[in-house]
C-alpha cells in the first residue's frame, strides 16, 4: 500500500510499504489523520528516515486482533502509545510517564507505522470506540485536544483567572478553549505569526492576541492584567517562548510547559525563583482525559472542527507540512485522508 514517509530534512516521499500483519494488533482502515507539532520536528530534522508518521487518527476496524469487544466496522481512535502496563505509572493510569510509552508508539517509531497510510495496526489495549455522533474529523482531533485538556487540568485554573497562551497552534488554541471553559475571565494568545494570532480571536478562543516579536511585548502584556497573568500555558518549546512565559506570570503564578524542545534551551530561571512561580511540565494526557474529550465531543460541549484548516490526500502531505512550518501560513490543523 502507499504511504508517506520521511526521506530527509523537509522531504517526504510516497512509497510502497507492507500492509499491517496480524500479530494481535487491531487493524483499521484509516479515515482521517492529523499533522501534529511533534511531526513537524521530525519533518524539519529529517529523521528517522523511513518513518511513516501520523499518531492522531481515527478509522474503522477491519481486524479486531486480540480485542474480543471489537468487531469489524466499529469506529475507533486510540492512544498511539505503547505503555508496559506493569509499572506504577501504568497501574495509576498515567501511561504518559511509563518509560516504554514512546518506544513502539504508532506513527512515532519505525516498527509501528502511523496513519499516513490507508491501513495501520494499533496496540489493542489502546483502542477506544467512537460514538456515532462524533465525526471522523472530530475523532482525528481527539489526541491533540486531550493534550490541551491535560495542560489546563494541571494549571488548575480558577474562576476569573487571567490566562496567557504562548503559541497559537492547535495545542495553544485548544488550551485557550479549555481555559475559557474553566472560568478564566480573560484569555490572551501570544504569537510570532500574525495570521495565527488573528485566528485565535476570530475563532472565539482568545479575547486578544499579542505579537511576541514586539520589543515591548512584556510591558504591553503585563499592563493588561495588572502586572501579570495568573496562569501561563507555554506551547512552543523554544527559549524565547519559555522566557516570555516566565516574564509575564504574576508573583506566585503558574507556568505550564507544554511545548517540546528537541535540544537543551537556556531560560531565565531567576524569574521563577524571584517570583516564586509554580513551573511544571505537561506531557501528553491520561487515558481518562482522552476519553473525557470523546465524551465532550459526543455531548457537543466543545467544537474542534473550527480549528481544521484543510483536508488533503497523501499527495498533498508534503505541501501541508511546508505550510505548517512556514511561520506565515494561517493554517492551524491540517488533516490527511489517506484514501482521498
Amino acid at each position: 500500500m502507499k504511504a508517506v514517509a520521511i526521506k530527509g530534512s523537509k522531504k517526504l516521499e510516497i512509497k510502497e510499504i507492507d500492509e499491517p500483519k496480524q500479530n494481535g494488533d487491531v487493524i483499521i482502515d484509516v479515515k482521517k489523520a492529523g499533522i501534529c507539532g511533534s511531526d513537524l520536528h521530525y519533518f524539519v530534522g529529517g529523521e528517522p528516515i523511513g518513518l511513516v508518521m501520523g499518531h492522531e487518527f481515527c478509522g474503522v476496524v477491519i481486524d479486531s486482533g486480540n480485542r474480543d469487544d471489537l468487531k469489524v466496522g466499529d469506529r475507533v481512535s486510540a492512544l498511539p502509545i505503547s505503555p508496559c502496563m506493569e509499572c506504577e505509572a501504568c497501574e495509576t493510569g498515567n501511561y504518559q510517564y511509563c518509560t516504554k510509552t514512546w518506544e513502539h508508539a504508532s506513527g512515532l517509531s519505525l516498527d509501528h507505522s502511523g496513519a499516513l497510510a490507508p491501513k495501520m495496526g494499533i496496540k489493542p489495549n489502546m483502542v477506544v470506540k467512537i460514538p456515532d455522533n462524533v465525526s471522523y474529523e472530530e475523532a482525528a482531533m481527539i489526541e491533540p485536544t486531550a493534550v490541551g485538556l491535560h495542560a489546563i487540568n494541571l494549571a488548575d485554573i480558577k474562576i476569573d483567572d487571567k490566562v496567557l497562551i504562548v503559541g497559537g497552534g492547535i495545542i495553544g488554541l485548544v488550551s485557550a478553549m479549555f481555559a475559557k471553559k474553566s472560568g478564566a475571565s480573560y484569555v490572551a494568545v501570544s504569537e510570532t505569526n500574525e495570521a495565527r494570532g488573528e485566528n485565535s480571536v476570530k475563532l472565539g478562543v482568545a479575547d486578544e492576541w499579542f505579537d511576541a516579536k514586539d520589543e515591548k511585548f512584556v510591558e504591553n502584556v503585563k499592563s493588561k492584567v495588572n502586572g501579570g497573568f495568573d496562569v501561563v500555558i507555554e506551547c512552543c518549546g523554544n527559549a524565547p517562548a519559555v522566557g516570555s512565559a516566565l516574564s509575564v506570570c504574576k508573583n506566585g503564578g503558574t507556568v505550564v510547559l507544554v511545548g517540546v524542545s528537541m535540544e537543551p534551551i537556556s531560560v531565565p530561571t531567576i524569574l521563577a525563583v524571584m517570583h516564586e512561580l509554580k513551573v511544571m511540565g505537561a506531557i501528553a494526557y491520561t487515558k481518562d482525559e482522552f476519553e473525557d474529550v470523546i465524551d465532550l465531543m459526543a455531548k457537543k460541549q466543545i467544537d474542534v472542527t473550527k480549528f481544521i484548516s484543510d483536508v488533503v490526500g497523501l499527495d498533498g502531505v508534503q505541501e501541508a507540512y511546508e505550510r505548517l512550518t512556514s511561520g506565515t501560513d494561517s493554517a492551524i490543523k491540517i488533516l490527511v485522508d489517506p484514501n482521498k
